[in-house]
């Protein structure tokens, strides 16, 4: 198994259409609390609509490798904690590969020993081309050299965590992504989508994938102290 030491830095990558300011609170609690660099990758939600193709995907891993080179020279192990949330974690599954991608390599392995996904919809009946690729090519715990944990949310729909929106929507997310909506799920993605087969799973519950989803999601201060302690674990 991986060892990332207390001090080793941390890069962000968020998820779709959710821009950094949303992980201010999250980088934050890290700094304070784990006393690492925490970094969160800026990608706009014009970025974000671009990941409809390959060539988006290269946008953002772009910024995510030149970060990750910067933070790995100076870090105390010469590796550094990936940390995805939503469509982010499936993204740094394929940064870590050394196979060509859009006429990159970026072999994120050799910079990274642990990779966090937080509701990451790592299995899904009607994943996007560009995700079912990346489950397809590099499945479950795929490289060998780094630890990989899995977070997955449980909200109960009719708490008063739970958002309106997620009241509404949520049934339809989980079949549109595991074909099935009477499940587990954090409003968006079903736990059983997030839990990624070979990696450490951790299940949080009273958690949603996102502000818009609940009060407390993966990012709230109060639900990053049930996780960060996979950061150097």
């Amino acid at each position: 198994m991986a060892t990332a030491a207390a001090g080793q830095p941390v890069v962000i990558l968020g998820g779709f259409l959710i821009t950094e300011e949303a992980y201010a609170a999250m980088a934050d609690w890290i700094r304070e609390h784990q006393g690492s660099e925490a970094h969160v990758i800026p990608v706009s939600r014009f970025d974000w609509m671009l990941t409809t193709w390959a060539f988006g995907w290269r946008r953002v891993l772009d910024r995510v490798h030149t970060q990750v080179q910067q933070l790995a020279a100076a870090s105390p192990t010469r590796r550094v904690t990936l940390i995805g949330h939503s469509s982010g974690g499936v993204m740094l599954r394929l940064y870590l590969s050394a196979d060509a991608f859009s006429g990159r390599c970026y072999g994120g392995a050799q910079f990274c020993n642990r990779l966090i996904t937080l509701g990451s919809p790592h299995q899904a009946q009607r994943a996007t081309p560009l995700r079912a690729m990346v489950d397809r090519c590099y499945p479950g715990a795929f490289s060998p050299d780094v630890d990989y944990v899995a977070v997955a949310g449980k909200l109960d729909l009719k708490s008063s965590i739970a958002s309106a929106f997620s009241q509404r929507s949520a049934v339809g997310n989980y079949k549109r992504i595991a074909g099935q909506g009477s499940i587990d799920g954090d409003g968006l993605v079903p736990v059983d989508s997030a839990l990624l087969t070979g990696a450490q799973h951790l299940v949080l519950d009273d958690t949603a994938h996102g502000g818009l989803f609940g009060n407390h999601w993966y990012g709230s201060p109060e639900r990053v102290a049930l996780w960060a302690d996979q950061i150097s674990r």
